[in-house]
């Protein structure tokens, strides 16, 4: 079983950048898919990005491509996703999730951190 706690959320001003945190504890972190999603009010919860056990292959969604970036230490048990030229369209509860059937993208995940929020104002 994995617990996954976010930090970093919070109110920037479009074009300005924050930078996502996400701890994780549990038996078999290291060998899990983890990923990144958002809930904007009124909206379907969101697929953002995800990377793969090892760090060394990433996806993202179209909306975010060449802004974010998601990266993991494992020796630390983190999950990162920095974002960067962010848009008021970003505005959204950020959720860290893992996928215990994946070793390479996020699906289903199977694990959730409670969100953090992130605002981005015009």
């Amino acid at each position: 079983q994995v617990q996954l706690v976010e930090s970093g959320g919070g109110l920037v001003q479009a074009g300005g950048s924050l930078r996502l945190s996400c701890a994780a504890s549990g038996r078999t972190f290291s060998s899990y898919a983890m990923g990144w999603f958002r809930q904007a009010p009124g909206k379907e919860r969101e697929f953002v990005a995800s990377v793969s056990w090892s760090g060394g292959s990433t996806y993202y969604a179209d909306s975010v491509k060449g802004r974010f970036t998601i990266s993991r230490d494992n020796a630390k048990n983190t999950v990162y996703l920095q974002m960067n030229s962010l848009k008021p369209e970003d505005t959204a509860v950020y959720y860290c999730a893992a996928d215990r059937r994946s070793t390479v993208v996020v699906g289903t995940p199977d694990y959730w951190g409670q969100g953090t929020q992130v605002t981005v104002s015009s």
